[in-house]
């Protein structure tokens, strides 16, 4: 498990610091996910109705979407794979150790993109943006971090409601 990037601990970059932070919400997003048993991974405990897996493929599909498909511009067939019917879904042949394999790889070809970047660049011009111009990549990893500590937030209330760790 990654450490909690403390203030207090030196960096030589916000690069840096971004992806302290990055890497330590997704390897906790990984951790509640692996105390989990298969029922309780393809189980909703909320109204919304999502499920542990389809959390942690649709935080995949986020950093796709916001860094290869915003920030580089890449050409993307299925940047909404993670929904079906307009929410987020898994099939049932996708699995724990698959879905964990795929945001461990998309992880490190975000850190492979912020590290050769500067953080004031601005994104590749193309259809994540919507019209609008594209956005720094400090605004877009600003972005990933908040989307990831919402989540793993909602993440810890599904793992004690299923029995498993409590929060920090």
């Amino acid at each position: 498990m990654t450490s909690f990037p403390e203030p207090t601990n030196p960096a030589g970059s916000r690069s840096e610091i971004f992806l302290r932070y990055l890497d330590y919400f997704r390897d906790s997003v990984m951790d509640k996910v692996s105390t989990l048993d298969e029922p309780e991974l393809r189980r909703s405990r909320l109204p919304s109705g999502w499920t542990p897996l389809e959390l942690l493929k649709h935080l995949r599909y986020v950093e796709l979407r916001w860094i290869e498909w915003g920030f580089q511009g890449r050409d993307v067939a299925e940047p909404w794979g993670d929904r079906r019917d307009d929410r987020w879904y898994v099939s049932p042949d996708e699995t724990r150790a698959d879905l964990v394999a795929a945001l461990r790889a998309q992880g490190a070809h975000t850190t492979a993109v912020v590290t050769a970047h500067d953080l004031a660049e601005i994104g590749a011009p193309g259809s994540r943006w919507r019209g609008a111009d594209p956005a720094s990549l400090e605004r877009v990893l600003f972005h990933l971090v908040q989307e990831y500590a919402r989540h793993l937030g909602h993440l810890d209330v599904v793992t004690e409601l299923a029995g498993g760790p409590t929060g920090e």
